[in-house]
């Protein structure tokens, strides 16, 4: 028992001794709270780094300036100021190096980045003391392949989408689970989510909510042709190989997280699985899943006035 208890107040009592910063994505107006957040730090004998895409926008500061993998190799803790939009491009580009990530948001609550920015210091105290929950969750990695040979691809922290390009038609697409035929549809698009994306984009297209720590994905077809096509969900384990049509013509593409996209041709698959690398998010000790769906989608509110 007091071997467990050590341990456990080993692990509360880490210390972060280089802290990363990155801002939102070609966003100047972050330079306030970067540099509010550069003098907290250094009061609290930390070095402070700044990845390149931010300081590409924002000069006004004296920070040591790094790439993203270098802010992978060196930091103990990476905060990203921002929305849950930027910390899903931390994400995806940290995934391999095992860095906590922490997000501070400057408009709306997010559902990743539940940090307020409005007396950031307290909460951060706290932090620093130890006084946060750790949450692991993880990503799925994507690969296109056209003509038996590797085409494109990426990583993804909410989805991977299939989908029509703005042509005004439906694409035809077939779906595979462990090789295994499962269903060939007219549709908009199909949505592979994580649970991390399933109150995003899949959330809109009628998908359930996963809680955050399964180890599954779900399937979202996007406006399907025949309505007996629903979402599905299947272990995180799984290969999910989404086939193009040969019948149809190159109106279709693959987005990442809403970010990153390619255009498709018929006949490419598109394979889907979970990232072998998993991200953790840190939060404050209160934090509560439910408490955030609750702000974020209204449960609970009164209907009529």
């Amino acid at each position: 028992m007091t071997e467990q208890n050590n341990t456990i107040n080993s692990e509360l009592t880490k210390k972060f001794n280089t802290i990363g910063l990155i801002g939102k994505y070609a966003d100047p107006n972050v330079g306030d709270a970067l540099i509010d957040l550069q003098e907290y730090f250094s009061a609290n004998q930390c070095d402070v780094l700044l990845d390149e895409s931010t300081a590409s926008v924002f000069t006004a500061h004296n920070m040591e300036v790094v790439n993203r993998t270098q802010l992978g190799q060196q930091c103990d803790l990476i905060i990203i100021v921002g929305g849950d939009g930027s910390l899903l491009s931390a994400a995806r580009s940290l995934v391999g190096f095992g860095v906590p990530l922490l997000g501070i948001n400057l408009g709306h609550l997010g559902f990743l980045v539940d940090l307020c920015a409005i007396d950031v210091h307290k909460e951060l105290d706290k932090i620093m003391d130890g006084e946060y929950t750790e949450e692991n969750r993880f990503l799925i990695i994507s690969e296109i392949e056209r003509d038996g040979d590797y085409f494109g691809g990426g990583n993804a922290f909410n989805d991977v989408v299939v989908h029509k390009t703005d042509v005004a038609r439906m694409i035809e697409i077939e779906t595979y689970i462990d090789n295994k035929f499962m269903h060939s549809m007219h549709a908009d698009g199909l949505i592979i989510a994580t649970p991390t994306g399933s109150t995003a984009y899949s959330l809109s297209g009628g998908g359930p909510i996963l809680y955050p720590s399964l180890n599954v994905m779900e399937l979202v077809p996007i406006c399907p042709h025949t309505m007996s096509n629903r979402p599905v969900v299947v272990s995180g384990d799984c290969e999910i190989d989404v086939v193009v049509s040969d019948h149809f013509s190159n109106n279709a593409q693959v987005t990442y997280d809403g970010q990153i996209n390619f255009n498709l041709k018929p006949g490419d698959h598109v394979k889907i699985m979970r990232h072998p690398k998993s991200i953790t998010i840190l939060h404050p000790k209160d934090y509560d899943y439910f408490d955030i769906l609750r702000a974020k989608l209204h449960w609970g509110e009164k209907l009529r006035n």
